[in-house]
């Protein structure tokens, strides 16, 4: 098992599933705080990677296109503090949070992990009722309706319509994207058989906000309805990929690593079994 734990948060990996729990320092972000404990399953892993930098870096995870609904709504636009799957390192820790990601990596390598497009979702998406405030209006979901209520920052537009509410049945897509420059940041339901786009101000089926970058815990409203709309028609299974001497090659180099790690009495004689078990199993397996 390989396990980085700093004030940002802890990743605890165990061949199968990394688990991810966010720090209790006040610097971290409020959607990875009201997000929580998130469990990844190895399936759903594309990449995972030590970015150094000269305060320490981050360790990042990308996760399978159609793996995770809270990846998909946010399309690669929600950076630091608030991605829940990038860990930041203090220089300190550096070294920890690099071999950190080289277990994940070569676990992946040796299970040839697809990194393709998933046709289902491998992870549930934020727990409902889930609600989010910021800029003009509250976003409110139940698991079957969308609610949107307006705050005093909102348009008069929206203020004479009153609030908006509709089933999941209704809505075709969400979209979100931060705030930009001189742009809103927006949370957007698409609903069948709506009119022409309206600006996001005037919008009836749109929460805007033109401070908050992330919007607070937006996003986490559009992952919740996201995860539970109809996926579009499946994908079909990727072929099975080759196994390569890759694969034997970095089960030799972590057992070798394995033998260091016990010898220098970093891993007791029952943790050094168990591991060189599991990794001759898996090369077995190969």
């Amino acid at each position: 098992m390989a396990e980085i734990a700093v004030a940002d948060g802890s990743w605890t990996f165990n061949g199968e599933f990394l688990r991810i729990v966010p720090g209790s320092d006040k610097g971290v972000h409020e959607l990875r705080r009201t997000l929580g404990e998130v469990v990844v399953p190895l399936e759903a892993i594309a990449s995972m990677a030590f970015e150094p930098s000269r305060k320490g870096g981050h360790v990042r995870m990308r996760l399978r296109k159609g793996a995770d609904p809270l990846s998909d709504a946010v399309a690669g636009l929600l950076g630091p503090p608030a991605d829940p799957y990038r860990l930041t390192v203090p220089k300190s820790r550096a070294g920890a949070a690099e071999y950190f990601a080289d277990e994940v990596r070569d676990t992946l390598l040796v299970y040839q992990t697809p990194t393709a497009a998933c046709d289902d979702y491998l992870l549930p998406g934020p727990s409902v009722p889930v609600s989010a405030t910021a800029g003009d209006g509250t976003a409110l979901f139940d698991g079957e309706r969308v609610r949107l209520e307006w705050t005093g920052f909102a348009s008069t537009e929206k203020e004479k319509a009153g609030p908006q509410e509709f089933p999941l049945s209704d809505v075709a897509g969400v979209e979100w994207k931060p705030q930009s420059g001189m742009g809103y940041g927006t949370l957007r339901f698409r609903v069948k058989d709506e009119g022409p786009a309206q600006p996001p101000q005037k919008d009836l089926h749109c929460v805007s906000w033109g401070i908050q970058r992330f919007g607070g815990t937006t996003a986490l409203v559009a992952a919740a309805v996201l995860a539970r709309l109809p996926r579009e028609a499946e994908l079909p299974p990727p072929p099975p990929p080759p196994v390569s001497d890759d694969v034997h090659d970095a089960v030799l180099r972590r057992l070798k690593e394995l033998g260091e790690l016990h010898r220098s009495g970093v891993l007791t004689d029952e943790e050094f079994a168990a591991a060189k078990q599991a990794m001759i199993r898996r090369l077995q397996e190969t």
